[in-house]
């Protein structure tokens, strides 16, 4: 046997095929039991995280849909507020109108009455004045005609 020396970095014999064949075999098992696998997590993986993303997108926009429809209902109610504050202001004003316009019906009512008891009081009270000036009156007569008879 002969020792040949070479400086090469690299021999080509016998040995550098059985590496490749046990570099290809090493390479296909990998294949099989670890990057397969992981690309099909990778992948799922993937998948999951864009149906996420849709429900989050559909939520979103579901979000958006509603807000607007609460906004709208907002409007719609705060109007109705205002029209039914309207209509019960002007409500109140009408019947605070009938109410003042009947008190004045009433006090006028009530002051042609006092009017009308105070008048029957002043005749009533002139007639008695009358009827006790009548008698005053008499009496005086009467004792101014006892004296002129003493006299």
């Amino acid at each position: 046997m002969q020792i040949i020396s070479n400086i090469a970095l690299i021999s080509i014999n016998e040995t550098l095929i059985v590496q490749v064949i046990s570099f290809l075999i090493f390479l296909f098992i990998i294949n099989r039991i670890m990057f397969r696998p992981l690309r099909k997590v990778m992948d799922e993986r993937k998948s999951h995280i864009d149906h996420i993303q849709q429900d989050i997108d559909k939520a979103h926009s579901e979000y958006e849909t509603l807000t607007d429809q609460i906004k709208t209902r907002e409007n719609d109610v705060r109007n109705e507020a205002s029209r039914q504050r309207e209509q019960l202001t002007a409500k109140g004003q009408q019947q605070a109108t009938e109410i003042i316009a009947s008190t004045r019906e009433e006090t006028k009512t009530m002051k042609i009455e006092a009017e009308k008891e105070v008048d029957h009081q002043i005749a009533a009270a002139r007639k008695g004045v009358q009827m006790e000036a009548e008698d005053l009156s008499k009496k005086i007569i009467a004792a101014v005609l006892d004296r002129s008879r003493e006299s």
